[in-house]
């Protein structure tokens, strides 16, 4: 496959020019590389580690949520040259989706760990830049219950504050760093918030405003829609695939 034919159906597929982002962050064609494509590398995170292991196991392009470029203007030196030059000096392509890979309906992080988790998303909720990313779902399970499946498909055990309903009824699901959206949360009637991370005081936002909270690692929670789009890549172009996970344990 064509470098410039993967981007543009990635580009439209993940609909990156319609989905607004965070201030300054650049979805898309980070890093032009090699024309002919074969073997796709995703991960998380544009690190030295993921692009150094993308050329041991010979990718013609790495697919990422969180890229190289968010904004700030930097010099070129030190790590952030190291992973300029790895990729520049190995003809390594980098194309990076965050906002929209987070709310994409098929290989979104927030939708598929949906689905992991055996629920049905029935509506949205959160905006970042006025759409929607967070999905929420109706269920009825004991609370001990689901912090075990949740446990279960993430591979550890999630932080939990239990401020919430012994019982789970409508659970909401942002991927990432989301413990600032509990407000946004309680505001659509969910008992139970699934996310990454928080600040230390978001517990005192889930305790008085009677919400669970699973802290479950921003990595933990962000691995769903980049391997669901390495899986739709295969299945759609038969490009060859693989994940490298590195992960952070936060």
């Amino acid at each position: 496959m064509q470098l410039g034919e993967l981007v543009s159906y990635l580009d439209d597929y993940l609909d990156i020019n319609k989905i607004p982002d965070w201030k300054d962050a650049v979805n898309g064609l980070q890093v032009k590389g090699r024309k002919d494509i074969r073997r796709v590398a995703v991960t998380v995170d544009a690190c030295e580690y993921t692009i150094k292991e993308s050329l041991r196991l010979e990718a013609d392009i790495l697919i990422v949520h969180h890229g190289l470029f968010w904004g700030t203007k930097v010099p070129i030196t030190g790590a952030y040259y190291r992973r300029l030059a790895l990729l520049l000096k190995n003809d390594l392509g980098l194309y990076s989706s965050h906002t929209p890979l987070d709310a994409h309906a098929e290989v979104g992080n927030n939708h598929v760990l949906a689905r992991k988790l055996g629920l049905v998303p029935e509506g949205m909720f959160g905006e970042v830049e006025g759409v929607p990313i967070g999905v929420w779902a109706y269920t009825d399970m004991p609370r001990a219950k689901f912090i075990e499946r949740v446990t279960d498909v993430l591979g550890a055990a999630p932080i939990s504050i239990l401020a919430g309903p012994d019982t789970v009824r409508k659970v909401g699901i942002v991927t990432g760093g989301a413990g600032s959206w509990i407000g946004k949360a309680a505001e659509v009637g969910i008992d139970t918030f699934l996310t990454g991370e928080g600040n230390h005081h978001s517990y005192f936002d889930a305790e008085e405003l009677g919400l669970n909270v699973l802290y479950g690692g921003h990595y933990a929670t962000e691995t769903f829609g980049v391997v669901a789009l390495g899986e739709h890549l295969t299945r759609t172009f038969g490009l060859e695939h693989f994940m490298i996970d590195h992960p952070t344990g936060l």
